[in-house]
């Protein structure tokens, strides 16, 4: 018995780190398969399914982990699909969602949909800061109000089927 121990307790992080490599290439296939979509309305508008994946490790597993497959996940597609740009707007928004996401779950004031939800909300933003200071133009901000509904709508969205998603998993799966 005094033998399996040491063995399980090496095999755990092992796995750990096996479970997020699937949930990265998770998360970045999500990324391919919104690049092959057109866009659901106007111009930066996204449904935002790689979310799913990220709010699912920030509840199940930790802040860090989260930032290190959406950073993994926004590397790679920006080599991949989006180019540059592309992936320093992703970046943008990811940061900034990501920190806001990660601040509002510790208040555990709200649910894993309304946390999505300002997580959609606050990578638009990201992505509106990045694009206003690119171009030097603050009149960018008055697209914000079209943004803030859209992020609204697709982080609720992405937060329900995160939270269906995260209750059929297993609890050992991490």
């Amino acid at each position: 018995m005094a033998m399996s121990t040491p063995l399980h307790n090496n095999a755990r992080p092992a796995r750990r780190i096996a479970s997020l490599a699937l949930l990265t290439t998770l998360a970045l296939m999500f990324s391919y398969i919104e690049s092959l979509l057109p866009a659901p309305g106007p111009p930066g508008v996204k449904l935002g399914i790689a979310n799913i994946v990220i709010v699912i490790i920030l509840y199940r597993c930790s802040a860090y982990e989260a930032a290190s497959v959406n950073f993994l996940r926004v590397a790679l597609a920006g080599l991949l699909f989006t180019g540059l740009f592309g992936a320093l707007y992703s970046a943008a928004g990811a940061f900034l969602s990501l920190i806001g996401m990660t601040l509002l779950k510790k208040t555990r004031l709200f649910s894993m949909a309304g946390v999505s939800m300002a997580g959609g909300v606050l990578h638009n933003l990201g992505q509106l800061i990045i694009a206003a200071l690119l171009v030097e133009e603050t009149s960018l901000f008055y697209y914000f109000p079209l943004l803030l509904f859209s992020g609204i709508a697709s982080g609720i969205l992405t937060g329900i089927i995160a939270t269906l998603v995260s209750r059929k998993l297993p609890t050992d799966l991490f």
